[in-house]
C-alpha cells in the first residue's frame, strides 16, 4: 500500500542544517512530518505540500512521523547539485546523485586492506551508542567511524541519535552505504564503505549497523539484523578484526529474544562464514552458565572465539554525556543486560587496539 495526501505547513522546526520537523494539517488532523531538505526543498509555514502518510497509517514505529514528498507552493522544484554521478534511492521518484567515496579514492579503493581494524557489527541501531561509549571509556582519543548500511532507515538525518552522538563527541565520522544516504561520507556498498572508514575516516575502530526501524517478522530468517553476519564476512574479507555486539537481553517477554537473542545466533551459527570475537558482558553465574549453553548448542565455540567484557564503563560514560539510555521503549534499569552487552562490544573493540590483546 502507498497512502499520500496534501496539506499545509503550519509550524516548522530545523533538527539540523538538512532535516525540518514540520506541523502539517491535513484532512482536518495535524500531523508530524519530517522533510529531508535535500530531497524535498526549504519548506517554510504556509506551504502546501504532499506527504507520505503510509507508515502512519499502518501504525508502524516511525516516531508518529509522516514524510513530505513534495512542496506544491514551489511547484515541486527542488536543486541540490551534487559533483557526483552515483545514484541513491535509484528507479524511485526521489532517485538522487551523490558523490560516493568510490569517485574520489581511485583504484586503492579496490585492493583496501583494513589492516586489522576492528569493526564491530550489530543489528540495533541504539547499539550504536553504546559501542561508541564502549570503546571511548577504554580509548579515549580513538576514532570511530558509523557505517549505517540500507537495512532499515535511508536517509541518516532521521536518526537523533546519530546527531546525538556526533554533538557528544562519541562518533567521528558517518558513512551511508548502499541505498543509505546522508551521511558525512557515501559508499556503494559495504565493503567500500569499511574501506572509507580506514583510509578517509582514518577511523581506529568502525560500527556498521543499519539505521533505526529494523525489520523483524517472528520467523528464523526474516529480520533485517541478519546483516550482521554479512558484516562478518566483509570485515574479514579485507583484514579486519570482526567484532558481534549481542543482543541479550532479560526482559524481553518473547522467548526467541530472551538472553542471547535468535537474531545474534542466527548470524553467528547460519550468517557469519568467517571467525568473529562474540562479546559477552560479565553478569551473574548463572546467567554466563545459560549464555555458554545456547552457545554451545549451536557449537558456536568451534568457530568463532567468545570473550567476556566490561560493559559497565560504556553504560556511565552515555550517562556522564547525557545521552538516554533507552531500547525498544526499555530503559537501562528494566533490562541492564541489553546495554551492558552492546557497550562490552566497545570496550572489546577497545581492547583489541592494543597489542597486549593479542600477546
Amino acid at each position: 500500500m502507498l497512502h499520500t495526501t496534501a496539506g499545509r505547513v503550519t509550524d516548522v522546526r530545523k533538527l539540523d542544517e538538512r532535516t525540518l520537523e514540520c506541523q502539517v494539517e491535513a484532512g482536518g488532523e495535524r500531523r508530524k512530518a519530517l522533510a529531508y531538505i535535500d530531497l524535498c526543498g526549504e519548506i517554510a509555514a504556509g506551504d502546501e505540500v504532499v506527504v507520505n502518510t503510509t507508515a502512519v497509517d499502518l501504525g508502524l514505529g516511525t516516531g508518529g512521523y509522516d514524510f513530505v514528498v513534495c512542496s506544491l507552493s514551489k511547484r515541486g522544484e527542488v536543486k541540490n547539485e551534487s559533483p557526483g554521478h552515483i545514484m541513491k534511492l535509484r528507479y524511485t521518484p526521489l532517485q538522487h546523485s551523490a558523490e560516493c567515496e568510490e569517485e574520489t579514492a581511485g583504484e586503492d579503493a579496490a585492493i583496501a586492506d583494513l589492516a586489522g581494524m576492528p569493526v564491530v557489527a550489530a543489528g540495533l541501531h541504539s547499539h550504536i551508542a553504546l559501542i561508541a561509549a564502549g570503546v571511548k571509556a577504554k580509548e579515549p582519543d580513538a576514532r570511530i567511524a558509523y557505517a549505517m548500511t540500507d537495512g532499515a532507515a535511508l536517509p541518516i538525518q532521521f536518526s537523533n541519535l546519530v546527531r546525538a552522538l556526533e554533538d557528544a563527541r562519541l562518533i567521528d565520522d558517518t558513512i551511508t552505504c548502499g541505498q543509505a544516504f546522508g551521511g558525512r561520507r557515501e559508499a556503494v556498498n559495504v565493503y567500500s564503505a569499511l574501506a572509507a572508514a580506514r583510509e578517509a575516516s582514518k577511523a581506529s575502530v568502525t560500527i556498521v549497523c543499519q539505521g533505526p526501524g529494523n525489520v523483524g517478522t517472528s520467523t528464523g530468517l526474516g529480520f533485517s539484523a541478519i546483516e550482521a553476519g554479512q558484516i562478518i564476512n566483509a570485515a574479514h574479507s579485507l583484514k579486519g578484526r570482526p567484532v558481534l555486539s549481542l543482543r541479550m537481553s532479560k526482559a524481553d517477554k518473547r522467548e526467541r529474544h530472551r538472553l542471547i537473542s535468535h537474531h545474534s545466533l542466527t548470524v553467528l551459527s547460519r550468517v557469519a562464514l568467517a571467525g568473529t570475537m562474540a562479546v559477552l558482558p560479565f553478569m551473574d553465574a548463572d546467567d554466563q552458565q545459560e549464555a555458554y549453553r545456547q552457545l554451545q548448542s549451536l557449537k558456536l565455540f568451534e568457530h568463532h572465539e567468545i570473550r567476556s567484557f566490561d560493559g559497565a564503563p560504556g553504560v556511565a560514560l552515555l550517562k556522564e554525556r547525557g545521552l538516554k539510555l533507552e531500547s525498544m521503549g526499555r530503559g537501562y534499569d528494566d533490562d541492564p543486560l541489553f546495554f551492558l552487552a552492546a557497550s562490552a562490544a566497545g570496550r572489546c573493540a577497545a581492547s583489541m587496539l592494543s597489542k597486549d590483546f593479542w600477546g
